[in-house]
């Protein structure tokens, strides 16, 4: 039986093992790494977030979230220029 998760491509290792961080309920759970030639080309770079399906251990199919991952970066990118002007104000 297949499960489907959201994965968040965390790193790419010696240029062919993708990283995937799989979550649920927005928490870490799992980790999986895979041939990054297994990914759709447009979420092959780190901080993509897909949807896959993961059946006994084994990347199944992964779609490319482009929606999800603009809004995660800007949000990450909001939390930064916070912190920045913070850290800033202080000075």
């Amino acid at each position: 039986m297949s499960e489907t998760y959201t994965a968040t491509l965390d790193r790419i290792e010696d240029g062919q093992i993708a990283v995937l961080l799989l979550e649920e309920d927005g928490e870490t759970v799992e980790q999986l790494d895979v041939n990054i030639e297994r990914l759709p080309e447009d979420g092959q770079q780190e901080g993509a977030v897909l949807e896959i399906s993961v059946e006994e251990g084994s990347l199944q199919t992964a779609e490319y979230l482009p929606d999800v991952t603009q809004s995660r970066r800007e949000s990450a990118q909001d939390r930064f220029d916070r912190l920045s002007s913070d850290f800033s104000d202080r000075e």
